[in-house]
C-alpha cells in the first residue's frame, strides 16, 4: 500500500524551483538569537523558553519531536543559551546540534525519576534568572510545572516578545515568502487551465497538490469548494462535480524552505460572472484594494480590517460580520497563521517588513460565497503585494501591478 500523491500528466513540464532560492543561513539564525536576547533585556525579562515549535525552528536548525518529556531551548538576556533535555537523549542531541568546531553545547539534563522542573529551576537560579518568558506555542504543562517550581509571578507570557521578534521579516525571509506565493499563484493558474467539467472537488484538490509539489513547495494543502460550499469560510469538499457556470473557490498554499504561501482565488468556471455573485466579487476586490491602500507604517492593524469591512458594508453586503464573517487577515511567515493579525481588536502598529494575508470574503449560504486572498508586505511608505492581483471573476489569472 502506498501514500504517494496522485500525479497528473498535465503537469509533467513543471519543474522544481527550490534550488533557485537560498534557505535562511545559520548566520541569520544566530542574529535572531541575539535579537531575542536584546528584546528580553528591553522588557526586563531574564530568559525565554521555547519547545520544539515554529519559534525553535526560527531560531535554530534543530527539529525535535514533542512528547510528555520536556525538551526545550532557553535563551538568556545576556545572549547565552542552554538546552534542557532528558539525559538519555544526550548523545542524539549532541550529534544533531550544529556548532562551530570545538564549541560544546550547554546542556541541562534530567533523569526520569526527577522530572525536568527542579533541574531546570536550578539551572535558571544558577544563571541569575528572576523572570522567564514562555513561548506562546508551549504546552500548558510546561507553564504549570515551571510556575510550581519557581512561583507563578516569575513565569510570564512570551507572546509580545515573539510578536516583535518574528513580526518584521528580513530581506531573506521576504524573498522566500514572495517566491512561495508567486509559485502558488502560478500553480493555481496552471491547474485552472487543466480543469474540465465532471472533475470533482477532490480531484481539483489533488491537482493543486501535484502542481505545487512539482514546483518545489512542501507541506502543500488545499481547500477546493464548488458552488454553495464556497458560502462557508471553511467549507468542506464533498465530491461535488464541476460544471460550466459553477463558482469555484480554491484556497491553497505550501512552504518554500519553511516559508508559507496562502492564496485564494474565486471564479466562475466555464462561464461569465453575473448577478449578485459578480457584485460580491467586485465588493471583495474593492475591499481588498481599500485595505491595501490603508497600509502604512504606524497604522494600527485593526484599522486595516475596519477599512475592508467598511467597503463590504458600503457595497450592501452587511455591516460588521454579517456577510464578511472573519477577520481580514493573519500574519504569515514560517507559520501559515502567525501574529500580528488584521482584526478589529489588534492595536499593533504596522512596521516595514510585516507580512499579512489580505483576504476579504462574503459568505451567504443558499446564495453564494466568494473570497480573494493575496499576501502583502508593509513597506517604508505603504505596501506591496507578492505576485499579482486576480484580474476578474471569470478566471484566476493575474493582473500585472503598476
Amino acid at each position: 500500500m502506498t501514500n504517494e500523491p496522485t500525479r497528473f500528466s498535465d503537469f509533467d513540464l513543471l519543474t522544481d524551483r527550490r534550488g533557485d532560492f537560498a534557505p535562511i543561513s545559520a548566520d541569520e539564525k544566530r542574529t535572531r538569537v541575539a535579537r531575542l536576547a536584546a528584546l528580553l533585556a528591553e522588557d526586563g525579562v531574564d530568559a525565554f523558553l521555547v519547545e520544539p515549535t515554529a519559534t525553535m525552528r526560527y531560531l535554530t536548525d534543530l527539529t525535535w519531536g514533542m512528547s510528555e518529556r520536556l525538551f526545550a531551548l532557553v535563551v538568556l538576556a545576556d545572549g547565552s543559551s542552554f538546552w534542557i533535555a532528558p539525559s538519555f537523549e544526550e548523545t542524539s542531541l549532541r550529534a544533531r546540534l550544529a556548532r562551530p568546531a570545538g564549541e560544546e553545547p550547554d546542556l541541562v539534563l534530567w533523569e526520569e525519576h526527577e522530572y525536568a522542573w527542579r533541574p531546570l529551576a536550578a539551572a535558571l537560579e544558577a544563571r541569575g534568572v528572576t523572570r522567564i518568558a514562555i513561548d506562546p506555542r508551549a504546552r500548558a504543562f510546561v507553564v504549570h510545572g515551571l510556575a510550581a517550581e519557581l512561583g507563578v509571578e516569575r513565569v510570564v507570557a512570551g507572546q509580545p516578545i515573539v510578536r516583535r521578534l518574528r513580526g518584521a521579516k528580513s530581506d531573506a525571509e521576504l524573498a522566500l515568502l514572495r517566491a512561495a506565493n508567486e509559485i502558488t499563484k502560478s500553480a493555481i493558474e496552471t491547474v485552472a487551465d487543466s480543469l474540465r467539467p465532471g472533475m470533482t472537488d477532490h480531484e481539483i484538490g489533488a491537482r493543486m497538490h501535484d502542481a505545487q509539489s512539482r514546483l518545489g513547495l512542501t507541506g502543500t494543502w488545499v481547500l477546493p469548494l464548488i458552488g454553495d460550499a464556497a458560502a462557508y469560510p471553511h467549507g468542506s469538499p464533498n465530491g461535488t462535480a464541476l460544471a460550466n457556470g459553477d463558482v469555484l473557490l480554491i484556497d491553497t498554499g505550501g512552504a518554500l524552505h519553511g516559508y508559507q504561501s496562502d492564496i485564494t482565488r474565486t471564479w466562475v468556471f466555464g462561464g461569465r460572472a453575473g448577478g449578485e455573485f459578480l457584485d460580491g466579487w467586485n465588493a471583495c476586490r474593492d475591499a481588498q484594494r481599500r485595505a491595501f491602500d490603508a497600509i502604512r507604517p504606524g497604522v494600527p492593524c485593526g484599522d486595516i480590517d475596519r477599512a475592508a469591512r467598511a467597503a463590504i458594508g458600503d457595497a450592501g453586503f452587511g455591516a460588521g460580520y454579517e456577510g464578511f464573517a472573519h477577520r481580514l487577515g493573519h500574519g504569515i511567515g514560517t507559520e501559515g497563521h502567525e501574529e500580528p493579525n488584521f482584526d478589529g481588536g489588534a492595536d499593533t502598529p504596522l512596521a516595514p517588513g510585516m507580512t499579512f494575508s489580505n483576504e476579504p470574503g462574503i459568505y451567504l449560504p443558499g446564495r453564494f460565497g466568494v473570497r480573494v486572498e493575496d499576501i502583502v508586505v508593509v513597506t517604508a511608505s505603504g505596501a506591496d503585494v507578492f505576485g499579482r492581483w486576480q484580474e476578474s471573476p471569470n478566471s484566476p489569472a493575474s493582473l500585472a501591478t503598476a
